[in-house]
């Protein structure tokens, strides 16, 4: 029988984060003694926003991943007015404050990073999941300085192509800004586009207006399919 968990069962500790419709604590489970983060969720925000379902399909995604490069959802429980998310502790942080810290990375952290998202999203594809917000804001650091994607906000499984338009600007790929179909493929993008940032601390399409960042992103995609056509090269595929 599944444990029923309860806000007792932890000794909350510091805070570690906020988020749109909540924070995020430290905290200890009594029983056992290990270190897991709390993410609080407030009904209230949740409902106003619309967005149960979104969490909902959150918490049942997140709960069966088990990968060495993607935060655990250990369990969740809930009072009249908060929601509660038992997570693993990313015990080195944010990703994105590292990189701001650093500006950029060299070649071989990058590539370490980007290989280990590439192995974590191989496994996610194969379980039909797609992230679709695949971004360094949503990418943890573990205690070993290993990278852990997070943030299923976004996530959906899937057996077919989608036309939800969902994510951040700057990566977001040519389906979604020309509202089409779209595949697992999206994630390869962000990928491809976290690697740039990662080398060059900022995102290859970023720009003031917003429609100068889709029209940037669009007319890569079509240099890139003109590319494959061009040569044949069919593992450039994206779609």
């Amino acid at each position: 029988m599944e444990k029923r968990w309860a806000l007792s069962d932890f000794e909350i500790g510091k805070p570690l984060g906020r988020g749109k419709f909540g924070h995020v604590f430290l905290a200890r489970e009594k029983k056992s003694n290990h270190v897991v983060a709390i993410k609080v969720l407030f009904k209230s925000q949740l409902k106003q926003s619309q967005v149960e379902h979104q969490l909902r399909r959150e918490v049942e995604i997140q709960s069966h991943l088990r990968h060495t490069n993607i935060l655990r959802l250990y369990g969740y429980f809930y009072d009249q007015t908060r929601v509660y998310l038992i997570l693993e502790h990313a015990a080195k942080g944010e990703l994105y404050k590292e990189l701001q810290k650093c500006k950029y990375f060299g070649e071989k952290r990058a590539a370490m990073y980007i290989a280990s998202l590439a192995r974590a999203l191989i496994y996610l594809h194969g379980k039909h999941v797609i992230h679709r917000d695949i971004k360094p804001e949503n990418l943890l650091l573990g205690a070993q300085g290993e990278v852990k994607i997070a943030d299923f906000g976004w996530s959906v499984h899937t057996f077919n192509r989608r036309k939800t338009m969902c994510g951040t600007l700057d990566y977001l790929p040519p389906e979604m800004v020309e509202s089409v179909e779209h595949d697992a493929g999206v994630d390869i993008w962000s990928l491809g586009v976290l690697c740039y940032e990662f080398l060059y601390g900022v995102p290859p399409f970023e720009a003031k207006e917003h429609s100068d960042t889709y029209r940037r992103s669009s007319y890569s995609f079509q240099l890139l399919l003109k590319f494959q056509t061009q040569t044949g090269w069919s593992n450039l595929s994206y779609q």
